[in-house]
């Protein structure tokens, strides 16, 4: 590009935020409609689409333009996948399988950082920058392929659909792990609570703020606060960092790749080994204390050592961005995600969800463009601004964040203060008969179909 400018290099990181931004609004409008699976999969279509435009590109433009559909791609589906994994999820395990929506985010740091690594090796030109854009044009297609083929649809979603027999056949599959009168109690339950929900359908966003106020919120919240603790700041311009330590061109690509390599295995150990163990309340308090001491502790070293020629200096500097990523892919990443989706009732899950994720997003551009003209002008300063973010997020999330562990999505309502519905046995029992029925029904006309046919 030609040496791009400061404001350049921001608006490159910047316009790919925005279109997240614009993709989970998308979300809210006709994730619903289209139901989960077909709007992942008109997403992976759209992904595609962006990635190969960037990869062919032959202007800043045109590059440009093909950052911001990939963007509204990834915006779409970071805001739909907790939520679909989510409603997919047993109650002991939903921190494991919702978690792995920011397992795959810190696995595609990951491997983004080597392979810019790798590719710094390549002859000068158009493949060094070329190579790593096309390596992400396949997985768009992959991902439609398993969503069309093998992956279950969200019997939630189903039964806010009226879809009551593909609910529960749905349902069946997912939790494999229930006896055959545990499925039944716990689908009653499932579907007596959505039934509730839906009778208090909400039509406008004022509504949603006046019966479900405080769940909306905490959604909102966590999205919005996960932002301004800095982490994509540090991420994107982790190279600018390196660089102000006099870091050669070569280590700093490698460091990078360190930095995503850390990310994931920090996310993958706590994601299997903490989230449904501990929880999600204790991970995020957790979490943001951390961050609030290592940012203090990045901002002293890289003061210190910037400017100096002590070599051990510098790598306690980096080990600062280090100890900054370990803490927030292990505490804050799945679970925040996961979080914002789990304590929403069915009604809003998409609606405040694609709410929550545009605040993200939309934050995210704004500290984001601001990030290299902050580093240039204030330095290691710029991290006491995400401190006291932190510390922010830290207060509200002791005082309003409740623990949804171990907790079915329908019974999360009680840790607000909204009702639970109840179902008896005989309900129970009552609801498996007239389905029962449904079944022999069912089986009995297509036999006959098959009779006549004969």
């Amino acid at each position: 590009m030609n040496h791009p400018s400061n404001g350049l290099t921001g608006a490159v990181v910047a316009v790919y935020i925005a279109g997240e931004a614009v993709g989970a609004l998308g979300q809210t409008l006709i994730g619903d409609r289209l139901g989960r699976i077909r709007f992942m999969q008109l997403l992976c279509i759209i992904v595609t689409i962006g990635t190969t435009i960037q990869t062919a590109s032959v202007n800043i433009g045109m590059f440009l333009a093909g950052r911001l559909i990939a963007g509204i791609a990834v915006g779409g589906m970071v805001a739909t996948v907790p939520i679909y994994l989510s409603e997919i999820s047993a109650p002991d395990q939903r921190g494991l399988i919702g978690g792995l929506s920011g397992c795959g985010i810190s696995f595609g740091t990951m491997i983004s950082n080597w392979v810019g690594f790798a590719c710094s090796y390549a002859p000068y030109g158009p493949t060094q920058w070329r190579l790593p854009l096309a390596i992400q044009i396949p997985w768009g297609i992959i991902m439609f392929i398993g969503l069309a083929t093998f992956m279950p649809d969200s019997p939630r979603q189903l039964l806010r659909n009226g879809k009551v027999e593909a609910a529960r056949r749905e349902f069946a599959k997912v939790r494999r792990d229930l006896q055959s009168h545990e499925v039944h109690e716990e689908f009653a339950f499932m579907h007596a609570q959505i039934e509730f929900e839906m009778a208090r359908e909400v039509t406008s966003y004022r509504e949603v703020f006046t019966l479900f106020g405080r769940r909306a919120m905490v959604s909102i919240i966590v999205q919005t606060m996960t932002s301004l603790t800095g982490i994509n700041v540090i991420q994107y311009f982790q190279t600018t960092l390196y660089k102000s330590l006099g870091i050669g061109r070569e280590t700093i690509l490698a460091l990078a790749g360190v930095y995503g390599t850390v990310a994931f295995i920090s996310n993958a150990i706590t994601t299997r080994f903490l989230t449904d163990q501990w929880g999600r309340r204790k991970m995020i308090l957790a979490g943001c204390g951390g961050l609030i001491l290592i940012m203090i502790y990045s901002a002293v070293m890289q003061r210190e050592f910037q400017s100096s020629d002590n070599r051990i200096g510098k790598g306690f500097s980096v080990l600062g961005i280090y100890l900054y990523v370990a803490c927030y892919y292990a505490m804050i990443n799945s679970t925040t995600w996961l979080y914002g989706a789990e304590v929403l009732p069915i009604a809003l899950r998409s609606k405040v969800m694609g709410l929550a994720a545009a605040g993200h997003f939309i934050v995210n551009v704004a500290i984001t463009e601001a990030g290299p003209s902050a580093f240039a002008n204030i330095g290691e300063n710029y991290y006491y601004v995400f401190v006291g973010c932190t510390a922010c997020f830290f207060g509200i999330a002791y005082v309003y964040f409740p623990e949804t562990r171990h907790k079915t999505l329908e019974e999360i309502a009680r840790a607000f203060g909204d009702k639970v519905v109840l179902v008896s046995e005989g309900e129970v029992g009552a609801k498996q008969a007239v389905l029962e029925g449904r079944d022999e029904e069912s089986a009995s006309v297509t036999k006959a179909k098959v009779e006549h046919k004969n």
